[in-house]
């Protein structure tokens, strides 16, 4: 099923909306609850493609599982380490937060590489030497990721600020008696929450939020309820939307310690904004924002986060003088660019990671594509300020990362239509299927 959005721009959005669940935060969530015996229940899960595989690979391991209204109840009694066929991993490399827990708990681990969204090379070497410093023995192949062994308690030093494989780390840790002392982690709002789920089990974690975590963990751990937090990307999505459409928003459930680096960028171009910390409401005025020219390079938590560059294009495109942009984690993350361009944005590429953005432009609407989940989320907020109306294509990937986004939009008064059109090759397989069942009832 190829999936798009129809977007007539030009329509300031104004109400209040309410930020979903974290789906960065669910899966390791989700994942962790392989660490124990009972069942685990997770609240305020956004509603997601990707939320639903990870689930059915837990499901195909032997657990039981349930989705009702933004609640996961997990019960992990029947719950055994087989190995996971490429069907189940290749369509999200979330699933690779897999690995510790089911180390952890069952001494032995083994998958397809994991797959999802295609952002330059993506290795796992990270997740691997996490957990061999543990005491893991790496019997991976070309095709199949597979550790075993009996963790033991002891230092990991990260090659890099990984997200999920900290996330690995943590888990495998919590599950692994006595202390572990993890150097390099990374300290995104996702990779805390596992960090307070952990010690909400039972295990002692010290360091939460920063790049030096000790975890004293335990042989058994207890299954809790947690609730999921609020989506900081998806906040800042309606920041930069609000803006861009010269709209007036009010975004609830708003964590602004998660976006201190992005809030500050967004006062120094001129965006006007007002939180109250009280209620965890930012006020978003696009109207008496006056948007100038800046610079912006990502960066490991709390810098500017590598997921928001794409959207902040975007902003720059309506902004006034010449904005640079430097992508220091992805390679395959300016390819968003080009498809600005088809939109009237001048763009001047510099290499895979930079580029200048002369503003203002006023877009115009086109075809585009979403290249993956945040350039598809940047292309709806070009389509929103754009003259005329703008087709989005291959909208999976936005849906794999923001729930209910036209739904959303349009409370908000944008005008976003779903349009669902059946894949050619999909119909051509029912066509002959069909025939087929005809041929046969007419030889019987």
């Amino acid at each position: 099923m190829d999936i798009r959005y129809r977007i007539t721009g030009g329509v300031p959005l104004k109400g209040d909306i309410t930020i979903s669940g974290s789906k960065n935060a669910a899966l390791p969530l989700i994942a962790a609850s392989v660490l124990t015996e009972g069942e685990t229940v997770l609240t305020n899960v956004p509603f997601l493609r990707d939320i639903k595989v990870i689930l059915k690979i837990l499901d195909f391991l032997g657990a039981e599982t349930s989705f009702v209204d933004g609640t996961v109840r997990i019960r992990t009694h029947n719950l055994q380490s087989k190995p996971i066929p490429a069907e189940y991993v290749s369509k999200l490399r979330g699933s690779i937060v897999l690995l510790g827990p089911l180390l952890a708990r069952f001494g032995v681990v083994e998958m397809s590489y994991p797959g999802g969204c295609v952002l330059g090379k993506r290795s796992v070497e990270a997740h691997i030497a996490a957990l061999t410093q543990l005491g893991a023995e790496d019997m991976s192949t070309d095709e199949v990721l597979h550790l075993q062994g009996t963790l033991k308690a002891g230092t990991i030093i990260l090659p890099e600020f990984s997200v999920t494989a900290s996330e690995n780390a943590i888990m495998a840790a919590a599950l692994t008696p006595g202390e572990t002392r993890i150097e390099m982690a990374a300290a995104e709002p996702h990779v805390q929450a596992v960090e307070y789920f952990v010690q909400k089990m039972g295990a002692e974690v010290e360091g939460i939020g920063s790049h030096t975590v000790i975890v004293r963990g335990k042989s058994t751990l207890e299954c809790k309820e947690f609730r999921v937090p609020a989506d900081y990307l998806e906040a800042g999505f309606f920041v930069i939307a609000a803006l861009v459409t010269r709209g007036k928003v009010r975004i609830h459930d708003f964590e602004y310690d998660h976006l201190i680096s992005f809030l500050d960028t967004i006062k120094r171009m001129g965006g006007e904004w007002k939180y109250d910390a009280a209620e965890k409401v930012l006020l978003v005025d696009g109207e008496l924002s006056s948007l100038k020219a800046t610079r912006v390079k990502t960066n490991i938590f709390p810098g500017f986060p590598t997921d928001l560059m794409s959207p902040m294009g975007v902003v720059m495109t309506q902004a006034t003088g010449v904005s640079r942009v430097f992508e220091r984690m992805f390679e395959g993350r300016m390819a968003y660019l080009y498809e600005l361009e088809k939109m009237g944005a001048h763009v001047e590429m510099l290499n895979a990671h930079q580029a200048l953005i002369i503003g203002p432009s006023q877009l115009k609407s086109a075809t585009v594509t979403s290249n993956d989940i945040r350039a598809g989320a940047a292309m709806v907020i070009a389509a929103l300020c754009a003259e005329g109306e703008t087709t989005i294509t291959d909208v999976r990937y936005i849906e794999r990362g923001y729930d209910h986004l036209d739904e959303k939009l349009r409370s908000l008064g944008a005008k976003v239509e779903k349009i669902e059109i059946e894949d050619p090759a999909e119909v051509a397989e029912k066509i002959a299927k069909k025939q087929m069942q005809t041929a046969a009832k007419n030889l019987s």
